[in-house]
């Protein structure tokens, strides 16, 4: 815990971007445009970011052909965006994918598809190769 509890300030600064994006310009758009809205946002309140960054996969001793892109990366958190009605096991699932193949301690999973902004942290446990999802405090939830 202790690893991750010291990102509880930048998340949360994360997360009021997201929220000022959100409420300028509503819901369900294409994930494209919150993506690109809360890079800028980010860089309005001095949080650099990276956009679309490539994640490449090896595998033994072999770098693969295949990549994939996270949304955002901010330092050591990875912010994953969806515009969908729900949030479900799949979008889990694939930031916990980047957070494996990545090693970052955390992950934000952002829904912009719904009428009121969905937010979800992740955190990933290198020692025992396993995501949770935390509280706001960045507590383990059960």
């Amino acid at each position: 815990m202790e690893k991750i509890s010291k990102y509880k300030d930048l998340v949360y600064r994360i997360i009021g971007a997201a929220m000022e994006v959100h409420s300028t310009i509503g819901w369900g758009l294409l994930e494209g445009v919150y993506q690109e809205c809360l890079h800028f946002e980010l860089l309005d309140h001095n949080i650099e970011n990276e956009r679309e960054k490539e994640i490449k996969i090896k595998y033994k001793n072999r770098i693969l052909d295949k990549t994939y892109r996270m949304d955002i990366v901010v330092g050591d958190i990875i912010i994953e965006l969806k515009s969908v009605s729900e949030l479900t096991a799949e979008h889990r699932a694939q930031l916990c994918n980047y957070l494996r193949l990545t090693k970052k301690p955390l992950g934000l999973l952002i829904n912009f598809g719904e009428e009121y902004l969905i937010g979800e942290r992740w955190a990933y446990d290198e020692i025992n190769n396993i995501c949770y999802i935390v509280d706001k405090n960045m507590q383990r939830l059960l």
